[in-house]
């Protein structure tokens, strides 16, 4: 006989109420993503070739700057989103709450990493 509570059979299964919310963010950031990428593609292209002085004249503008920034960090946060999934669809316990952590840890650093050469090759 077996004496699980309603709470402990249920542990683990069912949903979540958080499926809608994160497809969506998902869509959100893939379809910026199809229309950012393209386009730092041919700023970085056009930023290339140049002397040190003419590189940082081109990403001192705004619209390089801009579309190098947003890449940047709509690129982290998708990934963030993707590795989270994965941490909880596959890793459980005290492992998967840590895992999770590092991974949200990792992503905010790379962001500030990402944000911090942008402005100093900017200014």
């Amino acid at each position: 006989m077996r004496f699980l509570t309603d709470r402990k059979r249920a542990t683990g299964l069912g949903s979540g109420r958080t499926g809608t919310h994160e497809h969506w963010k998902m869509m959100i950031t893939s379809a910026a993503l199809v229309v950012l990428v393209p386009l730092f593609v041919f700023t970085f292209g056009a930023g290339l070739g140049g002397t040190h002085e003419e590189v940082l004249a081109y990403f001192a503008r705004p619209c390089p700057a801009i579309i190098t920034a947003l890449t940047a960090v709509v690129g982290v946060l998708h990934f963030k989103a993707e590795a989270v999934d994965a941490v909880v669809d596959y890793v459980h316990g005290v492992k998967g709450k840590l895992l999770i952590v590092a991974v949200e840890a990792l992503a905010w650093v790379l962001i500030a990493a990402a944000l911090l050469a942008l402005v100093k090759l900017a200014l």
